[in-house]
């Protein structure tokens, strides 16, 4: 087969632009990158030959190699792992084949220091080569495989894909050094930069020079040692390593059981957002190990979706070596160190949380939105998630708890309210809390789409019902504040209401469920609520974005008697042929409730007829 030449994904190709072109202080981190993925790929053949001995082909030493030549400029690494095959260099070295491209494309600032540091968040640190190279050759052979083939590329927008020759499986990459990146040839500064990154990698990094070999690491599980031996930057290494990040850790667990079970965990919380957090597929990322022996970093009960964002590796002396990916389904021992880490970082969040309260709010504003997915499907541990829970408020700054909120309740106050919306500031301004806000009452803003759907299942919390704010029926009267001793504006009288009621029922019919006088408006004239038992609003329509729902519910239209507008119109009705002068006024009274509420207009063009008509009339 002829050597073939492709271009680089778009992606890819803008990526490429800002590694070749970014100021990067620590051009070393390359090698790191290489070393990490060869490790990988050791660990990926270590899984593979457990249900297929002739993988190993008589070579069971694993090892990453690296080799420099000053006379050609090339800094040769080598590993005699998985290895690839045509396909595979295509898809993995020519496109970045994975979810979050859109996020990663949108994320982009052009800040070289940022976008660094976002490449390195989306696991392709491949790229992280031509930093330092001009031009950068793979060959690589698949593990039970006879044929070799070669990748090459100079970075400019394509790579050539050929037949090669390789004696054995594995992946070399040969970097051409540029001009002025001879240093990455001297054996000294790549000792220091294997030492400083790579020490913790669990197979020997071998330095060769002509028939001389010097391992330049410790080659041993970074997890399988004593705390009291490691220090902080081998742990931020070997985040950095594991799950393939440029940023520090939030949170650093490291522990080992023994007795009944027996395993040692060596986990990270993120100091970011990792860039598939919100992906569908909602996998973990823990790497799972049985007696230091890779067996797969796909195991998706070993801890439950709402806590994916975990790092770092788990390794049990429980489970046989030849366990496949099936068999670890339903595993009793997978399932027993799955309660062992939920309950350890749920425990270390809540000293985080008693202990550093400044930390854990940028830990919530990070990871919150996941967390609260355990509460609507962990039952078990849904009280725990309850005290982590952080909230915004429609009454203070910062980040609030529910023992926060129930510490500062008013005299009379029996119930949590919350509010359900799309924007913070958006809620802050909605008609549904002027009562709430006159009487000094917090309400609870919640933004997370998850928080519609936890409320379903949490009714209350430490005696304390949990209510919408926008109910009907949600009665302020019992509230003792300053503002329920002032006298309250000049309201219509009791059977002027009454009339105005029934005509706008009359007129309105089944667009509402009914009409009601408002015990929460203080200054708007209308707004929209949900009866008692009814879907909550903000519910209803993500339903409906998401296609999930196919119907618009009525809703109770309040109205507020003290407006001057609502005034006017109850003395309207009390005139004779009143129906028929209020009906574009009720028409557009609950349009305008509809608009506040983020609702879409039933009839947009009656709406602009109707408008029309008022205005001209009031002119």
């Amino acid at each position: 087969m002829t050597d073939q030449t492709m271009q680089f994904q778009a992606e890819v190709t803008r990526l490429l632009h800002i590694v070749t072109h970014a100021l990067y202080s620590q051009k070393e981190i390359f090698l790191r990158e290489l070393i990490s993925n060869a490790s990988d790929a050791c660990d990926k053949l270590r899984f593979a030959a457990q249900t297929d001995d002739s993988l190993w082909g008589g070579d069971t030493d694993l090892k990453v190699t690296l080799q420099a030549d000053k006379s050609a400029k090339t800094l040769t690494l080598s590993d005699n792992g998985i290895g690839m095959n045509r396909d595979e260099l295509i898809s993995n070295l020519g496109t970045i084949a994975r979810s979050g491209t859109g996020e990663f494309l949108a994320g982009l600032s052009g800040d070289n220091a940022k976008d660094m540091a976002l490449i390195g968040q989306f696991g392709v640190g491949f790229y992280s080569a031509f930093m330092v190279a001009g031009k950068v050759e793979v060959i690589s052979r698949k593990a039970g495989e006879d044929q070799a083939w070669h990748w090459v590329s100079d970075g400019s927008g394509q790579f050539t894909v050929g037949e090669a020759e390789r004696s054995g499986r594995g992946t070399t990459i040969i970097l051409h050094l540029r001009e002025g990146e001879e240093e990455f040839l001297e054996p000294e500064r790549l000792r220091r930069i294997v030492k400083t990154y790579s020490d913790h990698i669990a197979l020997p990094v071998v330095l060769q020079d002509g028939d001389n070999s010097e391992t330049l690491n410790a080659a041993s599980a970074l997890w399988a040692r004593a705390k009291s031996e490691i220090t902080e930057q081998q742990y931020k290494d070997f985040y950095h390593h594991v799950a393939h990040a440029f940023d520090d850790p939030w949170l650093t667990l490291h522990a080992k059981a023994e007795g009944k079970l027996d395993y040692a965990l060596l986990l990270f919380i993120p100091g970011t957002r990792p860039h598939d957090l919100f992906d569908p597929a909602r996998r973990p990322q823990l790497k799972l190990y049985a007696r230091r022996v890779f067996i797969t970093d796909r195991c998706d009960d070993l801890v439950p979706a709402w806590l994916r964002f975990l790092r770092g590796v788990v390794d049990s002396a429980d489970l046989p070596l030849n366990v496949s990916r099936e068999m670890l389904q339903n595993n009793p021992v997978v399932a027993r160190i799955r309660q062992a880490i939920t309950r350890r970082v749920l425990s270390e969040l809540e000293k985080k949380a008693s202990n550093d309260a400044e930390a854990y709010a940028k830990f919530w504003e990070t990871f919150g939105a996941v967390l609260k997915e355990g509460l609507y499907e962990d039952r078990e541990h849904r009280d725990q998630l309850l005290k982590l829970a952080r909230f915004r408020s429609s009454t203070r700054d910062g980040w609030v708890s529910l023992d926060d909120y129930i510490a500062a309740m008013k005299e009379g106050q029996n119930a949590i309210y919350v509010i359900n919306g799309d924007q913070i500031e958006q809620l802050k301004r909605s008609p549904q809390l002027e009562g709430f806000r006159a009487k000094g009452v917090e309400v609870l803003l919640l933004t997370d789409p998850v928080d519609d759907f936890w409320l379903s299942v949490v009714p209350d919390y430490a005696g304390k019902p949990i209510k919408s704010a926008t109910r009907a029926g949600d009665d302020l009267d019992a509230v003792k504040s300053e503002a329920s001793d002032k006298p309250q504006e000049d309201k219509i009288e009791g059977a002027a209401l009454g009339t105005l009621i029934a005509a706008l029922k009359q007129i309105l019919g089944d667009a509402v469920k009914d009409v009601r006088e408002s015990k929460r408006l203080t200054d708007s004239a209308v707004c929209l609520s949900a009866a008692e038992g009814d879907m909550d609003m903000h519910l209803e329509r993500l339903l409906r974005l998401h296609q999930k729902l196919d119907r618009v519910s009525a809703r109770i239209l309040e109205i507020n008697p003290s407006h001057p507008l609502i005034k006017a119109l109850a003395a309207r009705a009390t005139q004779p042929g009143a129906t028929d002068a209020l009906t574009d006024a009720a028409q557009l009274l609950l349009d305008q409730a509809r608009l506040v509420e983020g609702e879409p207009l039933a009839d947009p063009q009656g709406f602009a007829a109707r408008l029309a008509r008022v205005m001209e009339k009031a002119l």
